[in-house]
């Protein structure tokens, strides 16, 4: 998140150049109409009256022609309508004005007097805060939903010493469109990832044999230890069989609370009471939230990308084997990340990890074990035999 709020705030500050160029150019744009406008109506005030009538006449005959053939006029730029209003307080306009309603006249000149009183009345107040505190304010927020103004000004000056009013602080927080009620309430991500240790999570995915037929693969893991519990595999998943696969992965010293599966149909009120009846308590995903379930998904992305992909089963017998013993690397093999990185059967890992670096010892050597034919291997270091 850290990278996400820094990576925004640089991508602000990297547009606000741009932006000012942009503005220069609008007002460049507006300022060169109006000038050359002054100058023709300062020429206009050399002429007689005589002359003035005559090529007002002359003008309005030409612009009924047009009027008559409906010709619709470009559109108006900001520089012709501060013209259009200014030149209307000078004569009685409504009988002139051809190219727009006079209700639009009139918005103009509203829409001009509120931004000049806008410009009038903008604050002469503090300078900005720099942007690495612009981007610490937003980061304390979005980490901490619950968090006021008051609560990250007295962070700020309690704990870095950074003294800035909670006034300011409320200036540069994110706008949230939630109310005080919603935010008070835990997110999801953060309850599964406090309830880690108690959570199971739960999810189907299809994989094609050699001869295109359609295979139902049904995993069960611990979101706290990453740990596949169970897996199986069927043609035909049914609630019974669906309902078959908890009792298999359920044991008898089990500490899990919570299971997480999406709404499939194949998860009936029947199976949620059966389930539930085991001591867990069904955590259903929102419609369509793929990310609520993320860490089974992202088990299965796993699985293919580190299995199915490089393997073609056969029949269900070949895809189970081979489930087998992927799992089997998965759970006491496979270096986990998030872990630390560790392993999810932390019980195989009886290394001295405060041992030497860049060394192996002398008695010893590294042995490797290839898994999925080859596919990968697993190392581990071992005594030289005397």
């Amino acid at each position: 998140m850290d990278e996400n709020i820094g990576t925004k705030y640089d991508a602000v500050a990297a547009c606000m150049p741009m932006k000012t160029l942009r503005a220069l150019k609008h007002l460049l744009n507006v300022l060169r109409p109006l000038l050359l406008d002054t100058l023709r109506f300062l020429f206009l005030t050399l002429q007689s009256s005589t002359e003035l009538r005559a090529e007002n006449l002359f003008l309005r005959k030409q612009l009924a022609f047009y009027a008559e053939r409906k010709i619709r006029p470009r559109r108006v730029n900001d520089g012709a309508r501060i013209i259009f209003v200014f030149l209307s307080r000078l004569f009685s306009w409504k009988d002139a004005l051809v190219i727009v309603k006079p209700g639009t006249l009139i918005r103009w000149h509203r829409k001009g007097f509120r931004l000049f009183w806008r410009w009038r009345s903008k604050s002469r107040g503090r300078p900005r805060l720099p942007m690495e505190m612009q981007r610490l304010i937003a980061k304390m927020a979005e980490e901490n939903a619950t968090w006021g103004e008051e609560r990250i000004a007295a962070e700020l000056l309690l704990k870095i010493g950074i003294r800035v009013s909670p006034r300011t602080v409320r200036r540069y927080m994110p706008r949230d469109p939630r109310t005080r009620d919603q935010l008070s309430l835990q997110q999801w991500m953060t309850f599964v990832r406090n309830h880690a240790k108690a959570i199971l999570a739960c999810d189907f995915f299809v994989t094609v044999t050699a001869s295109f037929r359609i295979l139902y693969v049904f995993v069960v893991m611990e979101i706290g230890s990453r740990r596949i519990v169970h897996f199986n595999v069927t043609d035909h998943p049914t609630t019974e069989w669906t309902l078959q696969q908890f009792r298999d992965a359920a044991s008898p010293n089990n500490e899990m609370r919570y299971l997480i599966h999406d709404r499939d149909t194949i998860y009936s009120a029947d199976l949620d009471l059966a389930i539930e009846s085991m001591g867990l308590e069904i955590l259903k995903t929102p419609v369509r939230a793929p990310t609520a379930n993320a860490y089974c998904e992202r088990l299965i992305g796993t699985i293919r990308r580190e299995c199915l992909d490089f393997m073609i089963p056969l029949n269900e017998r070949h895809l189970r084997r081979l489930l087998s013993e992927w799992k089997t690397h998965y759970n006491k093999g496979r270096p986990h990340s998030c872990l630390g990185p560790g392993i999810p059967d932390s019980e195989t890992l009886l290394l001295d990890l405060e041992a030497p670096r860049h060394q192996i010892p002398r008695d010893h050597c590294v042995v490797s074990k290839p898994i999925l034919s080859g596919l990968h291997h697993e190392y581990r270091i071992t005594k030289i035999a005397a």
